[in-house]
């Protein structure tokens, strides 16, 4: 039976009773929404289709956040970018709403100002981790009730695929240099940011990177037990997508793992992903700089590209790139740990040229 009883001057309180379920209430803004709302229960429960909605209805995106973030995504081999996520969405006005009262057209507005000010990669993953949010809400926390409105979502198309390969600043390659057909005649870039690192550590990371294919995460979290550099093998655990793997080492990658001291740590590196990216991202200003001075100086007009837009993860696609050359496809995979060969070849882009000079 339902009762409808008026609180304060402006809301009204609907509470629907019956026995073998458990008391179900809520509280509107007129009477005619409370009426409504009671009967629609009402009918649920006599249809046998009821369902509780009071969890969802009491809890708030952000206490379902805090929640969230503290059994699952600290459990996460991403969660410190997530937690910035989690923290984002927790900062809305949104979050103060119940989880039954999100609905996809708010979501939908918010998609729409981001993509004024962010990439469509970025606005994929905000609603991806809200998304996941709503999905341990309705499987383990019993909010059977609510539908996951990111899925009504239409996302934004990301068109981010890189195919930035490591340049040359020879402007007129020689004969010699044209007839190489290793990667250091050509591998200008990476020598020039090894050479204006200030760090001690930076520039075996980036040897590591161009001969492994290694990603960032998997180098720094490298111990000394990792690596046998007599059997030339670099032992890649817990890596991104949960399998461990073992990489060859070439002559180059242990010549720069033995110019390093042993830390009793046992870490190879002892240093934060992000410290990494923001040591490399001021190499690579510095070495631009010098790179435009010495152009100056000899009277040569600077390259638009070289040392423009370099990033630390393009190292990865030059070492796919190069080990393509020397391994076959399911070998390969095995290196850089792809398990699906259509991301495989979203690393590997070899040089016009060079495929050019193969049919030669």
């Amino acid at each position: 039976m339902a009762q409808i009883v008026k609180r304060g001057e402006m809301q009204w309180r609907a509470r629907v009773r019956k026995k073998g379920y458990p008391e179900q209430s809520r509280t509107f803004s007129t009477k005619a929404d409370a009426e409504k709302w009671a009967r629609i229960v009402e009918s649920e429960i006599e249809r046998g289709v009821f369902v509780n909605r009071s969890l969802a209805e009491s809890t708030t995106l952000e206490e379902a956040l805090d929640r969230y973030q503290s059994e699952v995504s600290s459990y996460k081999k991403g969660a410190e970018p997530e937690r910035y996520i989690i923290g984002m969405w927790k900062g809305l006005k949104l979050a103060k709403s119940s989880m039954a009262s999100i609905r996809s057209v708010d979501l939908a507005k918010l998609r729409d100002e981001w993509l004024k000010t962010h990439a469509p990669a970025t606005v994929v993953r905000r609603l991806a981790v809200l998304s996941h949010v709503f999905t341990v809400a309705r499987k383990d926390w019993g909010m059977e009730s609510i539908a996951n409105p990111v899925e009504l979502v239409r996302k934004p198309v990301i068109r981010n695929a890189r195919t930035r390969r490591i340049e040359s600043a020879v402007h007129e390659p020689s004969k010699e240099q044209e007839e190489d057909r290793t990667r250091g005649a050509t591998d200008d870039e990476v020598k020039r940011v090894v050479a204006s690192s200030g760090s001690r550590l930076l520039p075996t990371i980036i040897v590591l990177a161009v001969e492994t294919a290694a990603r960032r995460g998997e180098l720094v979290k490298l111990t000394w037990k990792d690596l046998d550099l007599k059997r030339r093998v670099m032992h890649l655990g817990d890596t991104k997508n949960g399998d461990d793997r073992d990489v060859p080492l070439s002559s180059t990658a242990i010549q720069a793992l033995q110019t390093l001291p042993r830390s009793i740590s046992g870490k190879v590196f002892g240093i934060r992903p992000d410290a990494v990216t923001r040591a490399f991202s001021r190499a690579v200003e510095r070495a631009r700089q010098a790179y435009v001075h010495e152009c100056k100086d000899t009277g040569r007009n600077p390259s638009d590209t070289f040392l423009v837009d370099l990033r630390f993860h393009d190292l990865r696609h030059e070492a796919t790139s190069h080990l393509a050359s020397i391994f076959p496809l399911h070998e390969l995979a095995k290196i850089t740990g792809h398990k699906d060969p259509r991301m495989l070849m979203r690393y590997y882009h070899p040089k016009a040229e060079d495929l050019a000079k193969k049919l030669a």
